[in-house]
């Protein structure tokens, strides 16, 4: 095989950026992407997916709005079980951010498509978003008690001195698993599925070798499948940690 083909079949270059319409604002680059562009297809696709499935109203549900009555009442049983009833302030965030999540996941499944939540700034900004409202919240609604979320009750004093450094590392590093789980997910998947198509092209071409060639593609077959699993689930799991965080905020004592 020749470095030409070898690098035609490089995995890691369906994450590279590329610049659509290149712009400077200020000394800084603010070029539309096509990470630009496929979060704008994944939010207008959540609008339309909300607005046309709930623009009949029918008594009888239809596809459309069965499926975001699904979504809506998934979503509500998991920030009212998680962050309790007061956390359903945040319902409208929860469900948009986990809406948007799975759209991007499920866009990026799509050959010859960009996956958003491959990147990790993308991923990261998001976790970001979550932890500036919680925290943002907390002082909001209990001043400086918020701060005895990182003071265990019951603990005896001098245990405390490790014990609070061990909770303040945990609660800055939230944002660190919560975008690096997204988004080494997605980038696993995509990579392993690029090599294992690479694999199937090089068997084709390969003369006798070639009747080993739907061994690959059975494995990518359930790659795929596992994948579709995964970009549900992921964007589930962001969910509900956004959940369990916000609810630290709601009750920061417990």
């Amino acid at each position: 095989m020749t470095q030409e083909t070898v690098a035609k079949l490089n995995p890691v270059e369906q994450f590279e950026l590329q610049r659509l319409w290149p712009q400077h604002l200020a000394g800084f680059e603010v070029s539309f992407t096509n990470a630009s562009l496929y979060m704008a297809i994944a939010a207008l696709a959540v609008v339309l997916l909300m607005v046309v499935a709930t623009f009949p109203k029918k008594v009888t549900p239809g596809r459309f709005q069965s499926l975001a009555e699904m979504l809506y009442e998934f979503v509500e049983g998991v920030v009212r079980q998680v962050a309790g009833e007061e956390g359903m302030r945040f319902f409208p965030f929860v469900f948009t951010l986990f809406a948007f999540l799975l759209i991007c996941n499920l866009i990026g499944l799509a050959p010859y498509t960009f996956s958003v939540t491959s990147q990790i700034v993308v991923t990261f900004s998001f976790a970001i978003l979550v932890m500036a409202i919680v925290v943002g919240y907390g002082f909001w609604r209990h001043g400086v008690h918020f701060l005895g979320l990182f003071v265990p009750h019951g603990v005896p004093k001098p245990v405390l001195l490790l014990l609070v450094p061990i909770e303040l590392i945990s609660f800055l590093s939230r944002p660190i698993s919560l975008s690096v789980r997204l988004f080494a997910n997605m980038l696993a998947g995509h990579i392993t599925l690029s090599v294992f198509g690479g694999f199937a092209v090089m068997l084709l071409g390969a003369g006798f070798w070639a009747i080993l060639s739907p061994v690959p593609i059975l494995a990518i077959t359930a790659l795929f499948a596992l994948e579709l699993l995964v970009a549900c689930l992921q964007a589930f799991v962001f969910a509900i940690l956004t959940c369990v965080y916000l609810n630290d905020a709601i009750h920061p004592g417990h």
